[in-house]
């Protein structure tokens, strides 16, 4: 039905671009024939605001913009969908390109490295802010909105709106990125098993207390172990899902804030202060001073080591066998196949293909079998902590890129991310990074139909899911890191603790040489002297921080859990 529905209307807006005039004969037509009432605007505003955008683009009809981002389903819908409607209706010609992930990174790099503009506009990852920030190779938004853009700054923008504005805004105070869409990574688990009466009695009467949705990683265990093996619907089940194939991919499984999860680093929302969650500490002036224990730092402290070390166990005792061998792109359909019971680390981008008739985890009236929850957290982690991760894929202009290249990219990355058409891409994509499409009646009506995406949305927790922070000062050259040194864990060649401090070495190599360099000026690295474990702790706790935290003898707390429905109400 979606690529019926993108092949149609695309047509229809082809048909319009080999229009001779762009305007609002075009305009109304989009909205008639896409938007309808999926918007946060009504009619007349959606005009409006449309008119808007014929007039800002008149300086730049006939312009060839390149823009980039990820192959994702809402972009797909960007690229097929609303980059010919732009077209119809401004004048500007969009080329949207779709690769892959780590190639937009490495266009960007090479764009930085070399000055060619590549790419007018990028939608690449916030996890890069502090790449961006200390680089100043980024036009900085707060600044250009007010300046330079102005005159192309759609009056009905509204950042306030924008869910995810915290997380493309620097230390100091100013916004380098738009967000475009954004997923958290979640807890997922079979909602019907859990409230299966047989489930519940054999869970209760084996560990002494409910099976519900776990609240600590010590609950997550015992939910793992007593579903592995057990015979539901005449098949044998798993308890856990996972992947450790040594693949780039395998990064991002621990960047992606599992640290965060067992509670590494310092308290703070979005990222810990001044220890983030990728164990990088930062002085008063938010220059790196160190990422090893030695200096401060925690990837190689007791939090990250007995995350590294659960990963391991579980995916061992818990996981189908396959799971060790595959990477990210394998492993993400397997929990909708319908034999494992929960996953800790699971993303809600992948709430459209889990939610498909005809599968084993969706009911015949396509209602999902299973929900989201938040994610369960490690005996380190304490309250005000991060607790898991966000993905934001945001616009980011080149200051490499000309003005007038720039401009009408920007009214593009305004346009698609605009309140008259961000409802209706929500509904395609499900990455949604608006509050008043979250809040939209045709989300709510469709609520149930997405295991508890929109519920999560609109509840208080959401702002403890956060991407990677300021902290990281070259994120493309340190993220590769990771997967090379968990991987050495995974494969059985190094100990959890081993391979974490080769991994936090080896980041503070690339730190030492970016403060050689001096290539990023007094907001760069300066390492700190080196001290053991209990001169770190006293120093952070004498400031009223926590990492590095000492060794926590007994790591199989007290196990806890809640009931979902419980949880949702409480929500409201």
């Amino acid at each position: 039905m979606r690529r019926h529905l993108l092949t149609s209307t695309a047509a229809i807006l082809l048909a319009l671009t080999g229009s001779a005039y762009a305007g609002m004969d075009e305009a109304k037509t989009f909205l008639d024939k896409e938007i309808g009432d999926l918007s946060s605007l009504d009619r007349a505003s959606q005009e409006k605001e449309m008119q808007w955008y014929i007039d800002a683009a008149k300086p730049f009809a006939g312009l060839d913009i390149k823009v980039v981002s990820e192959t994702l389903t809402t972009h797909e819908y960007e690229s097929k969908v609303l980059a010919p409607a732009f077209t119809a209706i401004t004048g500007i010609k969009i080329t949207h390109d779709l690769i892959g992930e780590g190639d937009v990174v490495e266009k960007l790099q090479t764009q930085m490295q070399s000055g060619e503009n590549i790419y007018d506009a990028y939608v690449n990852d916030s996890d890069l802010i502090g790449t961006h920030w200390r680089y100043q190779q980024v036009r900085n938004l707060t600044d250009w909105m007010a300046n330079e853009g102005k005159d192309v700054t759609s009056p009905t923008l509204d950042l306030p709106d924008f869910i995810g504005t915290s997380f493309t805004t620097a230390p100091d105070k100013k916004l380098y990125q738009l967000p475009d869409q954004q997923f958290a990574n979640l807890y997922w688990f079979r909602y019907d098993w859990f409230n299966d009466e047989k489930n519940k009695a054999d869970f209760k009467a084996k560990y002494g207390y409910d099976l519900g949705v776990p609240v600590n990683w010590s609950a997550y265990e015992d939910i793992a172990e007593f579903f592995t093996g057990r015979e539901i619907d005449g098949k044998k089940v798993y308890g856990h899902m996972d992947y450790g194939k040594k693949d780039p991919s395998l990064g991002w499984r621990f960047t992606d804030a599992w640290l965060s999860m067992a509670g590494n680093g310092d308290k703070g929302i979005p990222n810990g202060l001044p220890v983030d969650e990728w164990g990088i500490k930062v002085d008063e002036n938010s220059r790196p001073v160190g990422s090893c224990v030695a200096r401060g730092g925690d990837t190689n402290g007791p939090a990250a080591v007995y995350s590294i070390q659960k990963y391991l166990d579980w995916m061992k005792a818990y996981a189908p066998p396959a799971a060790q061998g595959m990477n990210f792109s394998e492993s993400g359909p397997v929990p909708a196949q319908g034999e494992v019971a929960q996953q800790i680390f699971w993303y809600t981008a992948f709430t459209a293909d889990a939610v498909k008739k005809g599968l084993p985890v969706v009911n015949e009236d396509g209602t999902p079998k299973w929900r989201m929850a938040p994610s369960p957290h490690g005996v380190y982690w304490k309250d005000g902590m991060k607790l898991g991760y966000q993905d934001v894929g945001s616009w980011t202009l080149m200051k490499s890129t000309p003005e007038d290249r720039a401009k009408a990219a920007w009214l593009y990355a305004q346009f698609v991310t605009s309140k008259t058409v961000d409802v209706k891409k929500s509904h395609v994509g499900l990455t949604l990074i608006r509050e008043s499409s979250i809040r939209h009646d045709s989300f709510t009506k469709r609520a149930p139909e997405l295991g508890g995406l929109i519920e999560f949305y609109r509840s208080p927790a959401r702002v403890q899911w956060s991407p990677t922070g300021t902290n990281v000062p070259d994120y493309p050259k340190l993220a590769q890191l990771w997967w090379q040194a968990v991987g050495d864990a995974a494969a059985g060649n190094k100990t959890p603790q081993e391979a974490m401090d080769s991994l936090c070495a080896e980041q503070e190599k690339v730190l030492s040489r970016l403060e050689r360099a001096g290539i990023q000026g007094d907001i760069g690295p300066k390492l700190a002297e080196e001290h053991d474990l209990d001169y770190w702790n006293k120093d952070a706790v004498a400031k009223g921080n926590l990492a590095p935290q000492l060794k926590i003898e007994n790591e199989k707390e007290k196990p806890v859990t809640i009931n979902y429905d419980e949880l949702v109400k409480s929500w409201q």
